[in-house]
């Protein structure tokens, strides 16, 4: 794919983007070269590189799942700002319908 003045002008309409010819040329020669670099990256014979889909080999790294003793209510409701009915009141974040 090229990349020409015009598809850049293209793109940074879709993008609400107003640029100047000074950026215009720029952001041309940039996305050229970031064109030409994944070019060349077709060229590597990967053949007999597996694929991955990270490249670090990681296993499950969250804790295992465990029922354990839970804070006491009475404690953190004390430290809240603001309670009622045994539960944390905060301000409405919707207006009334």
């Amino acid at each position: 794919m090229a990349i020409d003045p015009a598809r850049v002008d293209h793109v940074a309409r879709l993008a609400r983007l107003s640029l100047t010819g000074e950026e215009r040329a720029m952001f041309t020669e940039q996305l050229r070269n970031i064109l030409d670099y994944f070019a060349r990256l077709q060229e590597l014979d990967l053949t007999a590189v597996e694929p991955t889909s990270h490249v670090l080999a990681a296993a499950n790294v969250q804790r295992g799942d465990a029922a354990r003793p839970s804070l006491d209510r009475a404690e953190v409701l004390a430290a809240a700002p603001a309670q009622e009915d045994g539960f944390f009141k905060v301000p409405p974040v919707l207006e009334p319908a």
